[in-house]
């Protein structure tokens, strides 16, 4: 089964979020059930750095006329065959792949990402001669014009190529003013209620809704959550008219890289089996960020985008608790400006109890994980989640609101679980702050409890979320779509 992937980042390369992480474990994991897996990313200038043998496929006008090349090689850091887009004007510059350094979205945002679904429909269409897909799966709203560009586009194609589409934030939708929509290369019909169309706008996101044959997104349950006015952003209606199409695939943990036993930026490993190593990462990872070394200090990690929707606020609200409890909190991460003043505040009037890292290293993340004994992740909403998993995979007992993947993955420290060995961490339904509150106490309460503590901590890390299961189900998913 010949798939092009189609994404804006891909990690070791380039990361702002799990897309990232995501985008780079599956095409192993594909390869491994007997996919061979090609991917088209935009030429940022980690991407093109990385791509070995790189020659020139094509010369390319985009629909708006502008002059484009597309690269063919090989990543080093994958070891993957990949086109890139090399178009300096639209991808090399300053910031984040999407936002400029005042944090502002590019204004040509929607070129920069319609050309790499539109490439992706030339690749579909054999531009290159040598290796044509039979099926496109295109990720989050940045790729999501593939299916629709597919979708126009196969009256000319001598063979039919079938399109995946997965949602990873339906919050982030890709959606610009309607003036932009004559510069995509799409018919007129394609800017209608059953198209485009969103309010008035054009809407990336919906397109992919709309015109590929299947649907994935990263959890079983937020598939059933996005089809409610609650979490379906305005698109809950048309999730439900194509519910048959949808299916929820859970995301997994690449191993090569989430595994204390193995990893290369923790100071001392350790498993399941032999986790005296987790201590020493703790001491560590205390005298690194100013914390006071008190090994009997519950520690709790944040590493997430600080933003209301992460539920940030209820750990704002719960920090002096913590603290007069004899807790820790290390937080790494950056987002809304008066969260991260909030809690560098916090972290500046208890230096030995509160530790805070204003942006993202992916080194420190890892240290965090193998240091912590709780990951908080208290979210209003989470497709998946990945967090709450590598914290398992780390000992971590994760603290979680019932949502989205978090509901998948983890399972409550009540008695009865206790008793069944299934519980994993600390699970609170409402959001509020007393319902985070006291899924928090229960932390504590267990915490004081080492023996019990560290046989839940045992059995989370021999959790299975590798990804041969879900691999297995984008296959079928392939299957179904290029008949």
């Amino acid at each position: 089964m010949k798939v092009l992937q189609v994404s804006a980042e891909i990690f070791p390369l380039l990361k702002t979020g799990g897309l990232a992480d995501i985008a780079g474990a599956l095409p192993a994991a594909l390869t491994a059930v007997g996919c061979d897996v090609r991917l088209l990313l935009p030429g940022f200038a980690p991407i093109l750095q990385d791509l070995q043998d790189a020659s020139l496929l094509a010369e390319l006008t985009a629909p708006w006329g502008e002059r484009v090349r597309l690269l063919q090689g090989s990543l080093a850091s994958l070891a993957t065959q990949a086109y890139v887009i090399d178009a300096p004007a639209l991808y090399q510059r300053p910031g984040s792949p999407y936002e400029d350094a005042q944090r502002q979205p590019y204004a040509d945002n929607y070129r920069r990402f319609a050309l790499l679904g539109w490439v992706a429909a030339q690749l579909a269409q054999a531009l290159d001669k040598s290796w044509q897909p039979q099926v496109v799966h295109s990720h989050d709203w940045h790729a999501a014009l593939a299916p629709a560009y597919l979708h126009y586009a196969r009256a000319r194609q001598a063979q039919r190529v079938g399109s995946v589409y997965t949602v990873h934030n339906l919050a982030y939708q890709g959606v610009f003013a309607r003036q932009h929509f004559a510069e995509l290369g799409l018919p007129e019909a394609a800017f209608a209620m059953h198209g485009l169309e969103f309010h008035g706008q054009l809407s990336f996101m919906k397109a992919g809704l709309y015109y590929a044959d299947r649907i994935t997104t990263v959890s079983p349950t937020y598939a059933r959550e996005i089809q409610t006015p609650e979490q379906g952003c305005g698109l809950d209606g048309l999730l439900r008219s194509r519910a048959n199409m949808l299916s929820g695939i859970l995301n997994a943990v690449d191993e090569a890289v989430w595994s204390p036993a193995t990893d290369k930026l923790i100071p001392f490993a350790f498993d399941a089996l032999k986790p005296a190593g987790k201590a020493h990462c703790k001491a560590a990872l205390q005298k690194e960020m100013g914390l006071a070394v008190q090994p009997r200090a519950p520690l709790f990690g944040v590493v997430s985008r600080l933003t209301e929707q992460k539920g940030l606020h209820l750990v704002l609200s719960a920090i002096d608790d913590l603290i007069a409890r004899g807790g820790q909190l290390v937080v790494l991460g950056s987002g809304e400006a008066w969260l991260e003043a909030a809690l560098m505040a916090h972290a500046e009037k208890s230096p030995q109890a509160v530790a805070v890292n204003l942006g993202y290293d992916e080194s420190l993340a890892h240290r965090i994980f193998a240091a912590t004994d709780v990951t908080l992740v208290p979210s209003r909403f989470e497709p998946c989640g990945l967090t709450q998993m590598y914290g398992l995979k780390y000992g971590n007992l994760p603290l979680v609101r019932r949502v989205g993947g978090l509901a998948d993955t983890v399972v409550d420290c009540t008695l009865e679980n206790l008793a069944e060995h299934s519980a994993n961490g600390f699970v609170f339904d409402d959001f509020s702050t007393d319902a985070f509150g006291r899924a928090l106490r229960r932390a504590f309460a267990l915490y004081a409890r080492p023996r019990e503590w560290d046989a839940v901590a045992q059995r989370a890390m021999q959790t299975d979320f590798g990804w041969n299961a879900s691999a297995l189900n984008y296959l079928d998913l392939y299957r179904q779509v290029a008949a």
